[in-house]
């Protein structure tokens, strides 16, 4: 499933862009689901629901708070949102890279020149999606990349998800996501399962591991799993180092 949003200050601009996506769309999973008309709309709405939107079709020269500075509000709390920035002018190409755009269009955008960038796009996403997590609630469904979970701990019927974004929380059991998971996370105690890779220092009976907003937080050990957890963490930060 791929999800594409739009952000141009120009109506026709957008509606441009739309048509000419329209036509290589050919998935039925596949569709624009928003249309920003500023990027001051489109930062706040992506801070709110992380995950929400695959790849964002991103106009340079808007008035107000121009393309560039919302891509680089945008990189302070979503790395893994694909950027293509779409422009008149070939001078605002090579800044794309600063952001880590992946790619740009010249308007008026070409169908054959928008194919080549949707091939990319569901290339590196058909690979992403094997190291992506899922999150369904109340609020909606939100997608992790791997890399960007820090740790789960349970909390009587609910698992919450810790992220650098905050915590989502959602109907699960930890051996469930254990299961599920693989060898990239470790269960250290009967309520916590860990991201190794996030683990900065393992204690007798706690481990010191980032948690959200990039805060040094300690989770206890269990004693019964102790000698498996730890065994486990030590070659994964041994095999980073």
């Amino acid at each position: 499933m791929l999800r594409i949003a739009i952000c141009d200050d120009e109506t026709a601009a957008r509606d441009a862009l739309r048509f000419q996506l329209e036509k290589i769309i050919d998935d039925e999973t596949e569709e624009i689901v928003y249309e920003f008309s500023s990027g001051v709309n489109a930062e706040k709405w992506l801070r709110k629901y992380p995950g929400q939107i695959d790849l964002l079709f991103l106009d340079v020269e808007m008035n107000g708070m121009n393309g560039m500075e919302t891509a680089e509000k945008i990189r302070a709390f979503d790395e893994n949102l694909l950027i293509v920035f779409v422009t008149g002018y070939q001078d605002y190409v090579f800044d794309g890279y600063r952001v880590g755009a992946l790619d740009y269009v010249m308007k008026p955008v070409g169908v054959q020149r928008l194919r080549e960038v949707y091939d990319r796009v569901k290339h590196i996403l058909k690979e992403r999606m094997q190291k992506t997590f899922i999150v369904k609630n109340s609020d909606g469904v939100y997608r992790f990349q791997y890399d960007d979970i820090f740790y789960f701990y349970s909390d009587r019927r609910l698992v919450n998800l810790v992220t650098v974004r905050g915590i989502y929380p959602f109907y699960e059991k930890l051996d469930v996501l254990e299961e599920k998971l693989g060898n990239s996370f470790v269960r250290i105690h009967q309520r916590y399962l860990v991201n190794g890779k996030k683990v900065l220092h393992i204690g007798r009976t706690s481990l010191d591991i980032l948690g959200q907003d990039r805060q040094l937080q300690t989770l206890p050990i269990s004693r019964a799993l102790k000698e498996t957890a730890s065994t486990k963490l030590a070659r994964m930060m041994l095999a980073d180092g």
